[in-house]
């Protein structure tokens, strides 16, 4: 279990295989702020909330220049199950070996009714377009947290 990149260090570098048959690198993406989120599994209650109001704010996010990613250790097949399902508009990355969650320090013990197990804490992490770490969420609650990313944007491109 890794401690959580903290806001103003560089963003781990990573590159994954998305819904879509694609690698996305973080280093291509430098030069737009990247919203990072890292939710537990696809086509879950919480989880598709949470995909769902970022699928309804992407275009106010892609005003501000914003690329949406979001990262669960599903495969690619998981993923693009979960996109068709529900017109996601934004590309989910596969974590199989839960690596890059393991980088950002979202792989974390879990405590569920007495079991513990590892998996992966809800979080989102803004990265900047030089590639820093503007903004930490650690324990996402799903309700209203479209908003605060918003708001964390427009903070950003002010």
């Amino acid at each position: 279990m890794s401690d959580w990149v903290s806001e103003g260090q560089p963003a781990p570098s990573f590159s994954l295989k998305a819904d879509d048959g694609s690698t996305i690198a973080l280093k291509n993406l430098r030069g737009k702020p990247v919203v990072l989120y890292f939710y537990p599994k696809d086509d879950t209650p919480g989880c598709t909330k949470e995909a769902c109001a970022f699928r309804d704010r992407k275009h106010e996010m892609e005003e501000l220049g914003a690329i949406v990613l979001g990262v669960s250790p599903d495969d690619e097949a998981s993923h693009t199950a979960f996109r068709d399902k529900y017109a996601l508009n934004f590309r989910l990355l596969a974590d199989r070996d839960h690596a890059v969650a393991e980088k950002y320090g979202a792989w974390r013990e879990k405590n569920m009714y007495g079991k513990k197990s590892m998996g992966v804490q809800r979080s989102t992490f803004l990265i900047d377009r030089e590639g820093t770490v503007a903004k930490v969420w650690k324990r996402v609650q799903v309700e209203g947290h479209d908003e605060q990313v918003l708001d964390a944007l427009r903070s950003l491109n002010s």
